[in-house]
């Protein structure tokens, strides 16, 4: 052999260790690239290998304001990548791209004699671009020491493979499509979105170099967490293109003095536009695609990269958001106010310990089999936590029962504009702050409606041939037949010798006339006109369900209402439009659901909307106009329950309705008094301040400056009468204002 000629036993030794090593070495490798160290994919595995893409919510005028997601990932095209971001990409993280064939042996020299012969740590770790495509699509499961280097082969087998598949422009369109830039944010177009909430084709040059620059660190190079680290690298992308001779040295010099602007828009669950509306697509969405399952279609929210459009107006929700926050933290504080040192979350024992025995944490401990004692003794103990109010976050120490009755106090709000003729839902507010408060008072939510029910108790009586201008007392009556029962005013005992026109009884919401009105047209009329105007809610059987006691849930009482705006017919609110594939493809276009046919006479709607428009010029919601200057188009229904535990405000617009609901989720804890919790103080103002602020803006003129149709003037000789009228002398006369009058309720429909 020619080894045996070799005289020199160390250099025979030598030359058979080297050949050793290489036979170790090749088998090593065919080991690898058999299998036998895990599965490689094969070229037709990488050939057709599936992004999971983040589904996308888009309100009416196509601004997106939500992603369902496991990874935040949108794939983009080759085309829709700006040119400079490629060329900052290959400038700063694989300048000989465009020459190897999947792996760089030259860079792999270097980072061989510096790594292992000089010990420079800091000289990277020669991965190609496809490289790290290869790492991205088949992530590392196993980081021990011992298996890096089987990893870094596999690496290097499917980039060589990838290489041979696609084309340059292909591998780096995956690259940029599945690169990871932190806190679960997959791909360029997510990155853009979230950095500068822009679309990766509308980068700006030292905006791409900036996200190209977070690669070598996510966390490191975040330019949010770490500006000045973020600055430094991006202007280092930019050196690289200079030297790469993708741009001038003077623009680079020029671009390196740009400060650093960040548009950062994280999609979050709980932040960011219309929290619960998006939570109520996606519960929505889910279903659907359960349907879709049963049909044999195959998609899933959270990986399918669904195109959701919604019926939701951007500017509007900002808006209406922007409307309640105001209002609400003003109310809040002057709720506290009104009660001072006597709160219940402070003085009430009872109450506070029934909140916490109701409470998840409470529930947790118990089934735990914990005793009770040591449960209270858990829940009473201080930590650091952080209380938020609305004036800002607090870490406090405190325990989680302070923790319960901090929250326990605050008010609450829905809020829901539509559009009455379609039912397609422009602004939806669920609560006061999505984080703290899951439960949305728009579709989960069922409160006692108060006077915003009367309006169909008066729809009703109209349409069994009641005149609007009939008369009824306005004196407090106690029912015998219903347990003593006596409805009464807010007003003062003067009202006892009054008798209203229905129009002034609705308009100034007077609850004997609602009681009267329900008795003289009876109780199943009314529930049934209440039916057939869409809300399907049972209703108590009891003639206390005039004055609202009755519990419904708001996006219900907007679809009712929304019958007087659009011919008698109710709508069902609907908030998803069309839903498409990743590709744009519509999969699906939901239409609006309207009555067929109409709940009541034309003749009825009109003198309803005539004596609705007198609650906002005379009644009480004229604050909109006296204290909000508000000269729109507008009727509507203030309401106030029991003990001030609900505050609503319905408005008709001739295009639009909004219902406002604000309370407590505690339905013990109402309003200390009337002036601070009736519907027209508590609710109204989240509505006035929405229409002054559209008002502002002509683009909304289609709305603000609509006009109701010309009302039937026959219509208005039927309501041409005296509002109020007293009775006579002699009737004056026999009337003790100080003692209620007794009788029986007429109608047989009642439940006593």
């Amino acid at each position: 052999m020619i080894l045996n000629k070799i005289q020199n036993k160390y250099l025979r030794w030598g030359i058979i260790a080297c050949i050793g090593l290489l036979g170790f070495f090749v088998l090593f490798i065919s080991s690898i690239r058999w299998g036998l160290w895990g599965k490689i994919p094969k070229e037709e595995d990488l050939s057709d290998f599936q992004y999971q893409r983040a589904s996308e919510v888009y309100t009416a005028d196509s601004i997106l304001i939500g992603k369902y997601y496991l990874y935040d990932r949108q794939p983009i095209t080759f085309k829709d990548i700006p040119e400079d971001l490629l060329k900052a990409l290959v400038a700063i993280e694989d300048e000989r791209f465009y020459e190897h064939s999947g792996i760089d042996y030259q860079s792999l020299g270097r980072v061989a004699l510096k790594t292992i012969l000089m010990q420079d740590q800091s000289s990277g770790g020669g991965s190609t671009i496809t490289q790290q495509l290869a790492k991205n699509l088949y992530p590392r499961r196993d980081r021990v020491n011992t298996n890096i280097v089987v990893d870094k082969v596999k690496e290097m087998i499917i980039a060589s493979r990838l290489e041979d598949i696609f084309s340059k422009d292909e591998i780096l369109t995956h690259y940029l499509n599945t690169v990871s830039f932190g806190d679960n944010t997959f791909g360029i177009e997510s990155a853009a979105l979230k950095f500068f909430n822009k679309k990766a084709k509308d980068l700006q040059l030292e905006e791409a170099a900036t996200l190209v620059g977070m690669l070598k660190a996510t966390y490191g190079y975040n330019p949010r967490v770490f500006p000045e680290k973020s600055l430094s690298r991006r202007n280092l992308v930019l050196t690289a293109m200079a030297h790469n001779n993708f741009i001038e040295d003077a623009e680079r010099d020029s671009l390196a003095t740009l400060p650093l602007l960040l548009n950062y828009k994280e999609y979050d669950n709980n932040e960011g536009l219309a929290p619960y509306f998006r939570e109520e697509v996606r519960k929505k969405m889910l279903k659907w695609t359960q349907e879709q399952k049963e049909d044999g279609n195959e998609y899933n929210i959270y990986t399918s990269g669904l195109k959701i459009y919604t019926t939701l107006d951007y500017n509007m929700q900002y808006w209406a958001e922007a409307a309640m926050r105001e209002h609400m933290k003003s109310l809040q504080a002057s709720f506290e106010k009104s009660y001072g040192e006597n709160a219940p979350w402070v003085k009430n024992k009872k109450l506070v310990d029934k909140l916490v025995k109701q409470s998840s944490i409470y529930k947790k401990l118990k089934s735990q089999g914990i005793e009770e004692q040591q449960i209270w003794d858990s829940l009473s103990q201080k930590k650091k936590m952080v209380l938020v109010d609305w004036e800002e976050e607090k870490t406090v120490d405190a325990s989680s029962i302070d923790s319960l009755t901090h929250y326990m106090k605050f008010l609450n709000t829905g809020s829901l504009s539509l559009d009455p003729h379609s039912g397609a839902v422009k602004t939806w507010i669920g609560g006061v702050d999505f984080e703290h408060f899951k439960y949305d008072h728009v579709a989960q939510s069922k409160r006692q409606v108060g006077s915003t029910f009367k309006p169909f108790v008066y729809t009703a009586a109209l349409e069994v041939g009641i005149e609007p201008c009939t008369y009824f007392s306005a004196e407090e009556v106690e029912y015998e037949n219903l347990k003593g029962w006596s409805p009464s005013n807010s007003g003062d005992k003067d009202e006892t010798y009054l008798n209203y026109s229905m129009e002034e009884a609705l308009s100034n919401s007077v609850n004997t006339v609602a009681v009267k009105v329900l008795e003289e047209t009876g109780i199943n009329n009314v529930l049934t006109m209440a039916k057939n105007m869409g809300i399907f809610t049972e209703l108590p059987n009891q003639p206390s369900v005039a004055l609202g006691t009755g519990e419904i849930y708001l996006n219900e009482l907007a679809g009712a209402y929304a019958s007087y705006l659009n011919k008698g017919r109710a709508v069902l609110p609907y908030f998803i439009r069309t839903i498409a594939d990743k590709k744009d493809s519509v999969l699906v276009e939901f239409e609006p659901k309207r009555a067929v046919e109409p709940a009541y006479s034309e003749q009825t709607r009109q003198i309803m909307v005539e004596m609705m428009k007198s609650t906002i010029d005379k009644g009480t919601a004229s604050r909109l106009r006296s204290t909000y200057k508000l000269n729109n188009a507008i009727a509507g229904k203030t309401g106030t329950t029991q003990n001030n535990k609900d505050a609503w405000f319905v408005a008709l617009t001739p295009k639009l309705v909004h219902v406002t609901w604000v309370g407590l989720d505690n339905h013990e804890i109402g309003f200390r008094s009337t002036q601070l919790g009736q519907g027209a103080n508590a609710a109204l103002p989240i509505f006035a301040k929405l229409m002054q602020e559209m008002n502002q803006h002509p683009s909304y003129n289609e709305i603000t400056q609509a006009q109701f149709e010309r009302t039937d003037p026959m219509v208005l000789d039927m309501l041409d009468c005296e509002p109020v009228k007293k009775d006579g002398f002699f009737k004056r006369l026999f009337k003790n204002p100080d003692k209620k009058r007794k009788r029986k309720f007429k109608s047989g429909n009642s439940t006593p």
